[in-house]
């Protein structure tokens, strides 16, 4: 990895001030995805999968929804304005496109033209080619439980909105990297996206190992009543925000639980429902987080104590011209700026996994 992203230190050491959360820690990695040009032996979100040449792309065959949700573009328009985006100054007009996006822009507007003519059966009633999500290898990501002599992990999603959650569906594929001959030099690309933030932005990663303490959702009332003393937290240090002496436990929550951002293993995020277990549908065993993906790498106001120590300034700035947030580097955006977890078996990776939007 040519770059470094380091969780600041939390404000309080959750052990020292509530020792009995120290069973419940648990390890998770924070991949910290920035846009850059990921190769196919690179560990990566949204960017090019070590494929074998002579193995079928995956394809979506579900039943797509047929209601526009009016938010529905082509993958050249979308990253064709997160060019444009990306060029914003907050002293210059909005960019114009350059001679060679402005052709591309035209062949796009072309290719569609054709098909409306032609009336082929839309996109979405179609097999749809689902789009990279995130590559990540056992030397990069070492909490990755592969079965087998896999070291390679592939999460792919068809990125049109699937009932009856509402959310794109997902596809893992457990790999040898070794085992890789031949490379499929151009996968096949869903011709358009029910949402720009199903689209990933190219990205490389800087996973940082650390050490994480459940939602408070996840916590006993025992724990959760703990967590509301402000007794305890005063005699924990000054670390401790006075502006939190009437809710305490949000001071938990915000600054010293799960971390937010994309991530491996670690603690759920929830917040839209409450704790949901999910279960094998081959043995029963209680499933496991997997991966986070995550809207946002941190959240807004007091949410920015998790921006790395080297974005610090960055993230205090907020955003930085149209559609350009520092927090939000992949262009993806779940559910409401939700997560996307995936689950998987701890008995056997290869079991079908489960997704949740929270």
């Amino acid at each position: 990895m040519v770059f470094v992203r380091t969780t600041p230190p939390r404000p309080v050491q959750v052990t020292a001030a509530f020792p009995e959360l120290a069973p419940l820690a648990r390890p998770a990695i924070r991949l910290h995805p920035r846009p850059g040009s990921p190769s196919v032996r690179d560990s990566s979100v949204g960017g090019p999968l070590l494929w074998p040449a002579g193995e079928p792309w995956p394809h979506c065959e579900d039943v797509h929804l047929h209601v526009d949700t009016g938010f529905r573009e082509s993958l050249t328009e979308v990253r064709l304005q997160r060019r444009l985006q990306s060029r914003w100054r907050p002293d210059d007009r909005y960019p114009a496109y350059t001679p060679e996006e402005a052709a591309l822009r035209e062949r796009a507007a072309a290719r569609l033209a054709e098909r409306i003519e032609a009336s082929p059966p839309r996109p979405a009633e179609c097999p749809v080619p689902l789009l990279p999500v995130a590559q990540l290898f056992l030397r990069d990501i070492p909490l990755l439980r592969p079965p087998g002599r896999a070291d390679l992990l592939q999460v792919l999603w068809c990125p049109y909105e699937h009932e009856p959650h509402y959310k794109p569906s997902t596809a893992l594929f457990w790999r040898s990297a070794a085992e890789v001959g031949d490379i499929l030099a151009t996968p096949p690309e869903p011709y358009e996206a029910d949402y720009p933030g199903y689209v990933p932005e190219p990205c490389v990663l800087a996973p940082e190992a650390i050490t994480e303490y459940p939602n408070s959702l996840d916590l006993s009332p025992e724990l959760q009543r703990m967590l509301e003393d402000w007794s305890r937290w005063q005699a924990a240090g000054a670390g401790v925000d006075s502006s939190y002496a009437r809710y305490p436990g949000e001071f938990y929550s915000t600054h010293l639980a799960n971390a937010p951002g994309w991530k491996v293993g670690g603690w759920p995020p929830w917040g839209r429902t409450d704790p949901i277990l999910r279960h094998c549908a081959v043995c029963g065993a209680q499933m496991v987080p997997l991966l986070t993906i995550a809207s946002r790498e941190w959240g807004g106001g007091e949410g920015h104590s998790w921006a790395p120590q080297e974005e610090k300034a960055t993230a205090l700035a907020g955003s930085r011209g149209p559609g350009q947030f520092p927090s939000q580097p992949t262009g993806v955006e779940v559910g409401s700026t939700d997560n996307m977890q995936i689950y998987v078996c701890p008995t056997s990776p290869e079991h079908p996994h489960t997704d949740l939007i929270q």
